[in-house]
């Protein structure tokens, strides 16, 4: 195989391994160093996410005839393949910036493993959102959302770690690898691969319209970045996280607008 092939496989596969509970082959090996590169693949494991995320949507209305079943099948399959993960990290920032009043007291309630109210509160009505707003799209619609929504989710979080900095300081951190800066033509990379089915979808079906969800995608974005600035002069992964998760139902909103005033 190729050197270079070899090595962006071997990024790949590590952004995999980090991102989702897969396995991947004890060849790929660990480093610090090469974690940070890959973190150019994350939007891709939002292709793996949408995918799995969007057959099992298609098998559960196959198989039960019910869309809400499938919708809640689809949902926990997405959690499922991550372990919670971007979930997770959202929880954390609703407790530490809703109990927290310091930098800090918040990246030390962020650190707690334990879930307190502002994280439950938060996760049952993000949760509920997302199906709340799935529930209100066609079949299809869901499914190009999903296939939309995780990849370009996750390209949006990318764009923190390129303009913001880290806001802990200890090195133990296990998302400090990642939350390492990454260039222009990485994130160009990293955009490119997490718009790819936005802008697929938007051309096959001739609808530029579609491309306005950069619109407040990157409005949302822009928002909890200065806010996080604001109180801990940066970010974290649980920050990471919070902007995937809150982009991801801006995804499903906007979609769900579009079809709306489509059908009027």
């Amino acid at each position: 195989m190729n050197s270079l092939l070899r090595h962006h496989l071997r990024l790949l596969l590590l952004a995999v391994q980090f991102y989702t509970r897969l396995p991947i082959p004890a060849w790929v090996g660990y480093s610090d160093e090469l974690l940070n590169k890959a973190t150019i693949y994350f939007p891709v494991i939002g292709w793996l996410v949408g995918g799995v995320a969007a057959a099992v949507y298609a098998g559960g209305r196959l198989l039960f005839h019910q869309n809400d079943v499938a919708l809640v099948l689809s949902l926990g399959a997405g959690i499922l393949l991550t372990g919670a993960f971007h979930e997770d990290g959202f929880a954390d920032t609703c407790d530490g910036f809703g109990g927290g009043w310091t930098k800090l007291r918040i990246l030390e309630i962020m650190k707690d493993s334990r879930l307190g109210t502002y994280g439950v509160v938060g996760l049952l009505l993000l949760l509920a959102l997302k199906l709340a707003a799935l529930r209100g799209l066609s079949p299809a619609g869901v499914s190009i959302a999903l296939l939309v929504a995780h990849p370009l989710s996750r390209a949006t979080a990318l764009t923190c770690i390129f303009s913001h900095q880290y806001a802990r300081e200890n090195e133990d951190s296990k998302a400090k690898p990642v939350a390492k800066k990454i260039s222009r033509m990485e994130l160009a990379a990293g955009l490119l691969l997490g718009a790819l089915p936005l802008l697929v979808y938007a051309g096959w079906a001739g609808s530029p319209a579609a491309l306005l969800v950069l619109v407040p995608v990157f409005a949302v974005k822009t928002y909890l970045a200065r806010y996080f600035q604001r109180w801990i002069n940066g970010y974290t992964g649980d920050c990471l996280g919070a902007i995937q998760q809150a982009t991801e139902v801006t995804v499903y909103l906007f979609f769900l607008i579009l079809t709306t005033w489509s059908s009027l």
